[in-house]
């Protein structure tokens, strides 16, 4: 249990604001208050020992270009020894509200460039988190022939380069079989309290801790 991440790891949560949950960015240590947060808390919690140091560099409203942008002084120079990466639905937001899209092929080239900056020049363990989208309200629903191609992306890339994977289309689709869709994500995008929660859970399961 715990063995995927080792003693003295560096942990860089890097997206959108799913993944910067209100963080202050003007104290670098702050993980905000969403998944990156409670996943610090509920693993250096249980391994306490391992002083495992986790940071969030999530910027809201982010996209795979935005990341592209600031990868080298928002990753690369922090020398993290994990960089989990949760991208995308911006990627799609943007063709419905600003007739800005971003295609499958622009998502995968951005993305994969990433990717393999962070491998070559880190040799750092991945973990890639798809993105997820939930009917609320309604328009949410015809979103989906914009964001299932790019998560489409994210699975293929993950078994691509052996990174740890986090289902999450899936996993909220599951969660909403439990409580309707809004008691996860009440705009169908920003979880609530409990939808981060259970990506916290899903992003531990993936990298082999069951707590």
């Amino acid at each position: 249990m715990g063995a995927w991440l080792t003693k003295g790891d560096i942990v860089l949560f890097q997206g959108d604001s799913i993944t910067d949950a209100g963080r202050n960015r003007e104290n670098g240590a702050d993980l905000g208050r969403g998944y990156a947060w409670m996943t610090s808390a509920l693993y250096g919690s249980a391994f306490p020992e391992n002083q495992v140091r986790f940071l969030n560099r999530g910027i809201s409203g982010n996209r795979v270009v935005d990341l592209q942008g600031r990868w080298q002084e928002d990753c690369l120079d922090l020398k993290p020894t994990v960089v989990s990466i949760y991208i995308g639905i911006n990627d799609t937001w943007r063709k419905y509200d600003r007739n800005d899209p971003t295609s499958a092929e622009a998502y995968e080239a951005g993305y994969r460039e990433l990717l393999v900056r962070t491998k070559e020049e880190l040799g750092a363990k991945i973990v890639m988190i798809e993105p997820f989208v939930l009917p609320v309200p309604e328009d949410r629903r015809t979103w989906r022939e914009d964001l299932d191609p790019k998560i489409t992306v994210v699975r293929e890339l993950a078994r691509e380069l052996c990174a740890r994977f986090v289902p999450l289309d899936g996993l909220f689709a599951q969660a909403s079989m439990q409580a309707e869709p809004a008691f996860w994500a009440p705009d169908g995008v920003h979880p609530s309290p409990a939808g981060h929660a259970l990506i916290a859970k899903a992003w531990l399961q993936a990298v082999g801790v069951n707590l």
